[in-house]
């Protein structure tokens, strides 16, 4: 079953995931190293509590015994600043986890990363293909995807029983922020909603939804959805920007703690979310529905993103390298990845019915329909201004949520600074 659907908006990226890092440069005599080691190390962040990475380390080591697979553990925040500075010294990782593609087209485009275009053109990816379409860069492919997210809705079901409403279901932007009304206790700080600080959940949605590309510097659609998010804060039906940004709030803690009832989030979050069901940290009974639609009768739009492995150009174990992506982003590894709750990019039905087969997934027919959105955008282009323009319009998303600036200001101010970034 193909995954991605026609139609989708090339763009972007958000996200998560692991790297693998060795030693050497790029030579490729003796492919497991002069000493015989065959030790392949994976930078990551959030290794201890993203369970997808070690699951697929010892699946991998279990194929190919005596090949040792270690993580370098990378701070989230830090990631792409740390990365882009070991690679400009010389280091010699053997294989880099793109977090995201304005990541990915940084390193493609200083031809930091081996071509892997020749090699996939022999395997079967046709489960995968319109994820593979995202990695392209003047017709080279650089990376093979191995996780697929996209955004959908989360609600907690108990919340929804006690107030006596019935359970999101195809809702409106404007019955989503009537509901969060309805279920918000502000004096306990319970909130009918969750929304995280980052920028991608006003306007990565909001330009899928209105068929847009942040990319170019026109943001007058993006009004309408800062409208909302400023009235709901004001109505106290989700908390507000400055107190979630001031005081570090995770959106986990929000939603496993019965302090949301609604929090729009991506796929990934499910299989963190079977982990700590599993473990017995939270309780929460969730389940899942379509993101919010400007209107009803119409193209179910979501955003997401993939994220692959590369291979340093400067690693020596370029042969080892390229089986472990081989192995992670094919249909074993999908069957990994199914296994913890993380959505793979390679995906057929055989893997779809994996994946709800796991203790704890949600298994309705609302659930079943979200996981499978008619249209899919990217938030970014590949495009060597991305990362300046990311950085802009998360400075004014941020102006706006605290009120420092009126939406038609900052927007005004987004497409006057990106016109400059880009000419």
């Amino acid at each position: 079953m193909n995954f991605w659907k026609k139609g989708m908006i090339a763009a972007w990226l958000l996200g998560s995931v692991s790297l693998i890092a060795a030693c050497g440069n790029g030579d490729k005599q003796a492919d497991s190293g002069s000493n015989g080691d065959k030790t392949l190390t994976v930078t990551t962040w959030n290794y201890d509590t993203t369970p997808e990475f070690e699951k697929l380390f010892r699946a991998f080591e279990k194929e190919n015994p005596g090949v040792k697979v270690k993580s370098v553990d990378i701070a989230s925040d830090d990631y792409d600043t740390k990365l882009t500075t070991m690679l400009s010294s010389g280091d010699t990782t053997d294989i880099l986890t793109m977090k995201n593609l304005l990541s990915y087209s940084n390193y493609a485009l200083r031809d930091q990363l081996v071509d892997l275009t020749d090699h996939i053109n022999g395997l079967e990816i046709d489960p995968a293909k319109d994820s593979y379409s995202m990695y392209d860069v003047d017709g080279k492919t650089y990376a093979q995807p191995y996780r697929t997210d996209f955004w959908v809705l989360y609600y907690n079901k108990k919340m929804f029983d006690e107030a006596g409403i019935a359970y999101p279901n195809n809702l409106t932007w404007d019955e989503y922020e009537e509901l969060a009304k309805k279920l918000s206790k502000p004096d306990e700080q319970v909130y009918g909603a969750y929304q995280h600080t980052w920028r991608s959940t006003v306007q990565a949605i909001s330009a899928a939804q209105n068929d847009k590309s942040l990319i170019d510097p026109e943001y007058g659609y993006l009004k309408e959805d800062y409208d909302r998010v400023l009235r709901m804060q004001e109505a106290k039906s989700q908390m507000d920007y400055g107190t979630a940004k001031s005081t570090s709030v995770t959106y986990q803690s929000q939603f496993e703690n019965s302090k949301a009832a609604m929090m729009y989030m991506g796929s990934w979050y499910m299989g963190a979310l079977l982990t700590n069901l599993d473990d017995n940290t939270t309780d929460v009974e969730w389940g899942i529905a379509e993101i919010p639609q400007k209107e009803k009768g119409k193209e179910i739009q979501t955003f997401g993103s993939p994220t692959a492995f590369a291979i340093n150009k400067n690693s020596k174990k370029q042969e080892l390298a390229q089986k472990f992506l081989d192995f992670c982003s094919g249909e074993e590894g999908a069957k990994v990845l199914a296994e913890v709750g993380v959505v793979p990019s390679y995906r057929t039905d055989a893997i779809n019915k994996q994946y709800f087969g796991h203790k704890g997934m949600p298994t309705d027919e609302i659930s079943q329909k979200a996981f499978n959105p008619e249209k899919i955008a990217i938030e970014f282009p590949l495009d060597a201004n991305g990362p300046a323009i990311d950085k802009i319009l998360q400075e004014e998303h941020e102006l706006i949520l605290v009120g420092d600036e009126t939406p038609n200001q900052a927007i005004s101010s987004m497409e006057k600074r990106v016109k400059q970034e880009i000419e």
